[in-house]
């Protein structure tokens, strides 16, 4: 029986090195992409007769806890990439096949106690909002920015206040730094409190160094993604960048930024938003290569943040940890998991070890 916790005390004594293998014993605190994009399950058997389908299940990570809890934290997406968010519990089927099954049963989810539970306890998700304050924003669209921006904190943010869920705000101007506006946070009220805070005399230096705001949330963003392993979590993160300008600073090059995107951790999206006509958008769509939306007057600004704002809440909804009580009492099973939204449905294939598996399990 190997619990999630020896599983983190493995993983640390083998000299710190993260495995990206499917072996038992393997933790791995990236997003898992595996072959075929399954993470570290597999296709399902033919004997299910499921077939190809529309939905991508991707393992992330998988741990058992005593009496008889199984644990699975995957992502769904459908085949083009694109998350699939808001799954309910009884969208899944469980099926298992113990070393006597010829072939996979069914396992009621209401028998099993099968439910979407928090992933708080093994995934992180972290978002940078990075806004272009130079003069042409702050002398033009500054009252259409800060309201784009809190509505796009209002989309972004949980409901209810979660310690998996954070968001920071920076800005960038033509000096070489990228100052914090308000540090990550789980709390709306205090971002809220930081865009409104933003005044016109908030800079000093009138140019842009978009590609310098670029590299530095990109570093930031790996950064986190290293505090998340160190802790013992999964973690993503969404970098989302708003100019209306082009890089004036010249200070780095297009080249050095689009490098420290595509280098980036796979973990991370990077989303762009562009404002008025001098704006160059396909260096913002090469940017944004997870996403990007132009705004063609001040007055669409708040349009084109929340169609990221989407962009960012789907993905990050749809990681899930998905719980249930095997009634397996021994040894190492095969386990499927099937899902079904609407006309689109998915399967993966994972396995289990059962010792020491008892009742009592809710």
């Amino acid at each position: 029986m190997k619990t999630f916790t020896k599983r983190i005390v493995l993983f640390f004594a083998i000299s710190f090195i993260i495995s990206c293998g499917n072996a038992d014993d393997d933790v791995f605190f990236g997003l898992n992409t595996g072959g075929e994009g399954l993470g570290k399950g597999k296709e399902v058997d033919e004997c299910l007769g499921l077939g190809e389908g529309d939905l991508v299940l991707s393992i992330q990570e998988q741990f058992t806890t005593l009496p008889g809890k199984v644990s699975i934290l995957f992502k769904v997406s459908d085949t083009d990439g694109q998350p699939v968010a808001g799954l309910e519990a009884d969208q899944f089927t469980i099926y298992e096949q113990g070393i006597n099954d010829e072939c996979f049963n069914t396992i009621s989810t209401s028998e099993s106690a099968a439910r979407i539970s928090s992933n708080a306890q093994v995934f992180n998700n972290n978002a940078l909002l990075v806004l272009d304050l130079s003069n042409s924003v702050l002398s033009s669209s500054l009252t259409e920015l800060k309201e784009a921006s809190l509505s796009f904190v209002d989309n972004v943010m949980p409901t209810t206040q979660e310690e998996s869920f954070k968001m920071a705000i920076y800005w960038f101007d033509g000096e070489d730094e990228l100052h914090l506006l308000n540090d990550l946070t789980s709390s709306k009220e205090e971002l809220t409190a930081a865009i409104n805070g933003i005044t016109e005399d908030i800079s000093n230096d009138p140019s842009t160094d978009l590609y310098g705001a670029v590299i530095k949330s990109a570093d930031i963003a790996n950064e986190l993604l290293t505090a998340s392993i160190q802790g013992d979590k999964i973690g993503a993160a969404s970098v989302v960048i708003f100019t209306d300008g082009t890089d004036q600073a010249a200070r780095f090059s297009q080249a050095a930024a689009q490098q420290k995107v595509d280098d980036a951790n796979q973990n991370i999206s990077f989303f762009t938003i562009g404002l008025g006509g001098e704006i160059d958008t396909q260096v913002l769509s090469d940017i944004g290569k997870t996403g990007s939306v132009f705004a063609t007057n001040k007055e669409e600004l708040e349009t084109t943040f929340n169609d990221i704002s989407i962009k960012v809440r789907e993905r990050a909804n749809s990681f899930y940890l998905f719980e249930y009580c095997s009634p397996k009492r021994g040894g190492e099973n095969n386990l499927a998991i099937s899902v079904q939204t609407g006309s689109r449905e998915g399967a993966v294939q994972t396995k289990f070890d059962a010792t020491g598996f008892t009742g009592g399990c809710e």
